[in-house]
């Protein structure tokens, strides 16, 4: 018998099936953020109903629906006066409709400037793309005694012996207005029947499933972005009750794996706070009951987790260097290992089997393709992998600076230039940022940056406050009242670069997407001598009017990372004094070039196009003022898609909004002396 699941894809549906740290963490910052994770529309779990009978504490009432229940009740909200609220929205989308239809007729008078270098960015970006891109068709993962793949959208599962078989139980959570907060269950039985088995009553929180390493336990796990909350599932027994392992308390996140008749607990519980591992009888696991297992040093990033029978691995981020931390369950031995200094990320190969004795995993920067490595238990060390696919990049140089912020604080900043490379003072530079929900600036390879680097460029990486490259204090000194620290951080990243030879402001360009949007326009708005161009992709841009509509998606989720400026006129001031859309004034402006998408329900396409309204409006009165001989007015340009959004869109998508992304930074820098040269 075969069985189909509609969900996202098979990597989505293996996400679920593996613990990874990076997983959660992703879940928790997810409203705003970088296209590397995005909610899935669906996530399962196949349980097999096999097995002896275990014993769960009783479970406080409200939170777990008895099985007999099937709906949530919702409760009711004020409505406005009808007469006043039709008038209110009907003038509302008129005024988008016209500067949007206003936008899409300006974009396409100024796009022929820029067709003949879009495509040739685009043929050689498609050259690299096939040389450093293989695809081996739909992936066959193992987990357990199953095989997925994905085939025609959907998910198929079978034995790992080609018979094919479904298992009893499916439990799964369902995504509305951009995020989870129910748990289904559904049985593959002569009878088939789904119940609602776990709904969130608090909109902070989104709810994901994940299924122990040794599949002992489904966990039903709610996070905010400074707070969780697990339950238990047997998977032996998954028709009973949930079982509750440590209510939510304030500021206290937590992860759970098992091994041996225990709970093992990855937690900010305790100071400081952050990630430990701790562990906890199955049957007494509250927190009081955590015994610590190992913490992590100061200003360490936990990047990812995985659990072993009798050893778990976690891979860190310190100063801007990728390590392993191999923890022996057995020996109780703790082994660092520095992994190559070239290496920015890292990804797990396929989900590593529980019992496993080696584990496989990839490394790569922005400029180097994935290179393969191993940790074998047995032999205790790093292997590298003797196959090479893809040529080792050899001329591009890898420096790590520490730039001095406003308080004295030392942000990282990771560079990246052609070793042949002279006189770096006259070479472009692309300054990237993000800065927001703890997550660390994306660094993974890409084909644009390479050939950035091939072309001449210097490419820098600002890990300023705000993101997660230092661990959880980073990010938390970096948000809600801390916001401008981010902003700081990158001026002084900036001017550090100027200052030590890399390239200086006229040949000086800034790249943000979603949240680091914030901190891009942020400095446009007060340092826009520091850079000549800006690209932006889906920029939040207007944060205080989002934040001002509750009704808008996520915008309650979004309180903890941007403060509730309706309940706090302190908040509400802070988030004024430096949100891009509120600080545009008449001044001589970088060069904007912004991509957003019409139905992007993350990032209002109505904030963006008053942002560039506004911008636009600005830049030309400073330019009537002035008057001056050779005053440069800037090019503000938005590029509206009509499908797609900043965190899904396949290779040919992302290929032409990066072309053009290339193709303006170009025409803005060539009058410096620097353009494109075809290989």
């Amino acid at each position: 018998m075969k069985i189909m699941m509609s969900c996202a894809g098979l990597r989505n549906l293996l996400q679920g099936l593996s613990f990874s740290v990076k997983h959660y963490s992703n879940m928790n910052h997810l409203q705003i953020m970088c296209p590397c994770s995005t909610i899935k529309a669906k996530k399962c779990h196949i349980l097999d109903c096999s097995g002896s009978a275990c014993t769960h504490r009783t479970v406080p009432p409200g939170s777990i629906q008895p099985w007999r229940c099937f709906s949530c009740k919702q409760e009711g909200t004020r409505i406005p006066s009808k007469r006043k609220q039709n008038t209110s929205i009907v003038t509302s989308e008129l005024w988008h409709k016209n500067l949007l239809k206003s936008e899409q007729e300006i974009w396409n008078s100024i796009s022929p400037t820029y067709k003949s270098m879009t495509k040739r960015i685009k043929e050689k970006l498609e050259e690299l793309h096939s040389k450093y891109t293989f695809n081996s068709g739909s992936p066959r993962i193992r987990f357990g005694e199953n095989v997925y793949f994905e085939e025609n959208g959907c998910i198929f599962l079978s034995k790992a012996d080609d018979e094919w078989a479904t298992n009893d139980v499916l439990y799964y959570t369902s995504q509305k207005n951009l995020k989870c907060q129910n748990v289904f269950m559904t049985t593959f039985t002569y009878q088939k029947h789904t119940k609602l088995v776990y709904t969130e009553q608090d909109a902070r929180f989104f709810v994901d499933i994940y299924c122990t390493k040794d599949r002992r336990f489904l966990t039903i796990n709610s996070n905010s972005k400074t707070t969780s909350e697990v339950w238990l599932v047997d998977c032996r027994h998954p028709f009973e009750l949930p079982a509750l392992v440590q209510p939510r308390t304030k500021g206290v996140i937590y992860h759970i794996e098992h091994r041996n008749d225990e709970l093992y607990i990855l937690t900010t519980y305790g100071e400081p706070a952050e990630y430990k591992l701790m562990k906890a009888p199955i049957a007494s696991s509250g927190k009081e009951n955590w015994q610590l297992v190992h913490a992590l040093e100061k200003k360490t990033k936990l990047v990812d987790f995985e659990m072993f029978s009798d050893d778990c691995i976690m891979f860190l981020k310190n100063a801007g260097h990728l390590y392993l931390n191999v923890i022996s369950f057995v020996s109780h031995a703790v082994q660092s290992i520095k992994l190559p200094t070239w290496a920015c990320e890292f990804e797990l190969e396929c989900h590593p089997e529980h019992t496993t004795s080696t584990c496989y995993f990839q490394l790569s920067s922005p400029v180097h393709p994935p290179k393969h490595f191993a940790y074998s238990f047995k032999e205790n060390n790093l292997i590298e992998q003797a196959v090479q696919e893809v040529p080792i990049i050899t001329n591009c140089h890898t420096t790590r600076l520490l730039a001095k912020s406003k308080d004295e604080t030392l942000v990282p900043i990771t560079v990246f230039h052609n070793m042949n490379s002279k006189e770096l003072h006259r070479k472009p530079l692309l300054v990237h940022v993000y800065g927001a929900y703890g997550i660390d600036l994306n660094m993974s390879f890409k084909e644009e940056k390479l050939m950035l680097i091939e072309e001449g460029w210097i490419l820098a990486y600002c890990h300023v406050r705000g993101g997660g490259e230092l661990g959880l204090s980073w990010h938390k000194d970096g948000c809600q009242l801390n916001k401008l620290k981010g902003l700081h951080d990158l001026r002084a990243c900036i001017t550090l670069l100027h200052k030590l030879g890399f390239s200086q402001p006229k040949h000086t360009a800034l790249a943000a997407a979603s949240a680091g949007g914030v901190l891009a326009g942020a400095l446009c708005n007060t340092e826009p001598d520091l850079i000549r161009a800006v690209v932006l992709q889906a920029p939040f841009v207007d944060v205080l009017n989002t934040m001002m509509k509750t009704h808008l998606p996520l915008t309650i989720e979004e309180q903890e990372e941007w403060g509730n400026p309706l309940e706090d006129e302190k908040c509400m001031k802070y988030i004024k004094s430096y949100c891009p859309y509120q600080n545009i004034k008449p001044q001589c402006y970088p060069s904007v070039f912004i991509t957003a998408y019409e139905n992007d329900q993350r990032i209002p396409l109505t904030g963006v196009l008053r942002y560039v309204q506004k911008l636009r409006e600005a830049a030309l009165e400073h330019a009537g003022r002035t008057r001056e001989k050779g005053n440069r007015i800037p090019n503000i340009i938005l590029d509206v898609q009509t499908s797609g959004s900043h965190c899904d869109s396949s290779w040919e998508h992302s290929l032409n909004e990066v072309a053009r992304h290339l193709a303006f930074l170009n025409k803005e820098l060539e009058e410096e002396g620097h353009q494109y040269h075809s290989k």
